[in-house]
């Protein structure tokens, strides 16, 4: 799961290709409706993020162009390994990270996609080829009272991995960087698109 050298495209590939012939987890952590319909398991975090990012149609728009170009994930040492993927339902989200001079390459299927007039998004659920267990729901929305485009970032997780239940508060460090920073990288790409 961790390694010395950044992973190639093949290994990476290869990884999507076994998780592919797996049958998808039927736990559903309830993130799909919201902080409040969470499941309240034991041992899992519950971690949520809400802001605006923008006003109106036309921010609407280009955070969905955002979304659909992995841009919440461009943060540098995050990516996700296929910018194109599409987002839909079962596709697999190969998501690679570099931290403390290691890599690792984590895995989670999108299990629900949300593509309504004011509201787009996914909710990706963990494979075993992760370091946590849960899922999370990345989802963009327009207040119809004053038309602000709000991101909800809403996650559920514990350790899977035993260097995560080692290291547990630097995973929480990490996880908490991550919303941060994936966060103020929605608000930079509408703020681009503007500018382009």
């Amino acid at each position: 799961m961790f390694q010395l050298a950044k992973p190639t495209s093949e290994k990476i590939q290869k990884r999507v290709a076994a998780i592919q012939m797996q049958p998808p987890s039927l736990v559903d952590y309830g993130t799909l409706y919201g902080p409040e319909s969470v499941s309240r398991i034991l041992d899992f975090v519950i971690d949520h993020r809400r802001s605006q990012i923008g006003y109106g149609n036309r921010d609407f728009v280009r955070a969905k162009d955002a979304f659909k170009q992995w841009k919440n994930f461009e943060l540098g040492w995050v990516n996700v390994a296929d910018p194109k993927l599409l987002i839909e339902k079962d596709a697999i989200v190969a998501v690679v990270v570099h931290a403390f001079g290691l890599w690792s390459v984590i895995c989670s299927r999108i299990v629900h996609v949300i593509d309504e007039p004011t509201r787009f998004g996914f909710v990706y659920r963990t494979t075993e080829f992760h370091v946590e267990r849960g899922e999370e729901r990345f989802l963009l929305e327009v207040d119809p009272a004053s038309n602000a485009v709000y991101y909800d970032l809403l996650a559920i997780s514990k350790p899977a991995h035993f260097l995560s239940r080692i290291g547990y508060q630097v995973t929480r460090h990490f996880q908490k960087r991550f919303a941060i920073e994936s966060h103020l990288a929605m608000k930079l790409a509408i703020k681009s698109a503007i500018q382009s």
